[in-house]
């Protein structure tokens, strides 16, 4: 009989020792530091230096890639697997025994590991960084069943202005986007070259197809059209797919896998990102994250979103639907404060029953704002106009239309575009679990953007170039503290047409005898360079 229990517990020992864990581990330093941020196009797209730029975002040790060698160590040390990796925390997220994953913090780039099971974590692991808080032409689209989802939220206003998403980039983190080539509602994306890319960071892949059709759903809502039966809520943005979810199952890697997606849509200078997916419960429980793991920036998905937050890119999230559960609460990444939470209500602009609540464990509002969710208008992957429920719809026709109301103000930042959509909101001043701040009214904010002169308010921060569209003048302001720049005016094809150098007394520039047509201008003045679309009429 002992030595039965002897043999057993021996056999329980070993089992423990070969059991799989998910843990992160995080680097001590990285390479090239320096030299990368005095030269951010080694590591970022000229988009997303742009947009850093026109937004005061600063390129910082962050936008540094992880040391390469650090992660081949990692994946050539026997007993671990290397399945993501994120430059924002400077960490890799590795599977592997426990006693394996423990004997990381013996090579000498390590800094800690935190397990994802929180029982084996013992103390606090090192961490980087921490995110920072506190026209006359017009359109008529017949939206066919998205009407009311469209109406309900004054969309349609930002498109008879002409504000349809043009020149903002979108990403996409879903589970699979299969037919989006052959869909109808996306051939005009896909003639006109705005389908930027894709990635399937669970595959390590460019297909995207993924595990069902989820993503392609989702995308529909705010990139579709097939006018006369369905408009998403910004169909001329450009857009970026990335698959980050693994359906079959659930295992927070995937939070790993969407953090490195949206590391990599920062660098290629994405503006809006939609996410209709979120995590708390996991297949193994020690993964699953408790209502006090939901406080906006334990989980790996809260870290990100802040991150993300801090630079300069406006993500926008589904709450979930557990409201009918035993556990109501918004799910993580939902419960980041840098990110905009959407709940979900009926045609009729009532709680949807499954939509998840608020408020944090901290006490914040969350969701957000609302829109609709229940009976939402979706396209299907073989272009047939269908509907669905889940606050996974009421996200990303949020998420286009806030690519649509930022085109009118792109300098606008982030932080300031989203408080003014929760002030829209009709229970702004008396929000509920429920509901967080209500519906909010594009039209309406449209409206506060416009009469916070925010124009006025950077031209203390930055150059700015008005009219545009221009006519016979182009007019440069400059910030304070500036007082010489030079101008340069290249047509679309790259030919420089005008070089001038320019004060903050002199500081117009004669362009009537160019044709009418696209324009790139650039301003240089302390070896920094900002770049704008000009629009030539007559």
């Amino acid at each position: 009989m002992k030595k039965n229990l002897i043999i057993i517990l021996l056999f329980l020992v070993s089992i423990g020792g070969y059991a799989q864990e998910d843990a992160l581990v995080f680097f001590t330093d990285k390479e090239n530091v320096d030299a990368s941020i005095a030269n951010p196009i080694t590591i970022l797209t000229q988009e997303a230096i742009d947009r850093k730029q026109l937004h005061n975002v600063p390129i910082d040790e962050r936008d540094v890639p992880v040391t390469e060698s650090y992660i081949t160590q990692l994946k050539n040390t026997a007993g671990i697997t290397v399945h993501a990796k994120s430059k924002w925390m400077n960490a890799a997220y590795v599977r592997g025994s426990l006693s394996n994953i423990q004997d990381l913090t013996n090579l000498t780039f390590v800094t800690g590991v935190e397990f994802l099971d929180k029982s084996l974590n013992f103390s606090a692991p090192a961490q980087t960084t921490t995110s920072k808080f506190e026209q006359e032409s017009r359109i008529d689209y017949n939206y066919g069943d998205a009407t009311n989802q469209t109406e309900m939220i004054a969309v349609d206003f930002l498109h008879e202005l002409d504000f349809t998403g043009e020149d903002m980039v979108v990403a996409f983190m879903d589970s699979g986007f299969p037919n989006i080539d052959t869909n109808p509602a996306f051939s005009e994306m896909i003639s006109e070259g705005r389908l930027l890319g894709t990635y399937d960071f669970a595959e390590r892949q460019i297909d995207v197809d993924g595990t069902g059709s989820h993503g392609s759903l989702t995308l529909s809502n705010a990139a579709g059209l097939l006018n006369g039966s369905f408009v998403g809520t910004a169909p001329e943005a450009s857009y970026y797919l990335f698959r980050t979810e693994f359906a079959p199952s659930e295992n927070p890697v995937e939070e790993a896998w969407w953090v490195e997606a949206l590391e990599r849509s920062d660098s290629l200078g994405v503006d809006v990102v939609n996410t209709s997916l979120g995590y708390q419960d996991y297949d193994d429980e020690d993964y699953t994250h408790s209502y006090s793991d939901l406080d906006g920036q334990t989980t790996i998905a809260a870290r990100g979103a802040n991150h993300a937050f801090d630079k300069g890119m406006l993500l926008v999230t589904s709450a979930g639907n557990d409201g009918d559960n035993s556990f109501v609460f918004a799910g993580t990444p939902g419960d980041a404060p840098g990110i905009l939470t959407i709940g979900a209500v009926d045609s009729q602009e009532d709680y949807a029953f499954f939509s998840s609540i608020g408020p944090t464990v901290d006490g914040r509002v969350k969701p957000d704002v609302m829109a609709q969710g229940l009976g939402a208008a979706v396209v299907d992957q073989n272009g047939n106009v269908t509907s669905a429920n889940g606050t996974s719809f009421s996200s990303p026709i949020m998420a286009g239309a806030v690519a649509s109301l930022w085109q009118s103000r792109p300098e606008t930042p982030n932080y300031q575009l989203m408080q003014i959509i929760r002030e829209s909101a009709h229970l702004f001043e008396n929000p509920t679990d429920q509901m967080g701040y209500g519906i909010p009214n594009f039209e309406a904010a449209y409206n506060a953007l416009t009469l916070l002169g925010v124009e006025e308010q950077l031209k203390a921060q930055q150059f700015a170039i008005y009219p545009n569209p221009i006519k016979d003048k182009i007019n440069v302001s400059f910030p304070q503290g500036a007082e010489e720049a030079v101008f340069t005016l290249y047509n679309v094809l790259g030919e420089l047409l005008v070089r001038k150098a320019i004060t903050n007394v002199k500081n117009t520039i004669n362009v009537s005898e160019l044709s009418t047509g696209v324009y790139i201008a650039n301003i240089r003045s302390n070896n920094q360079t900002t770049s704008y679309k000009l629009i030539k009429e007559y």
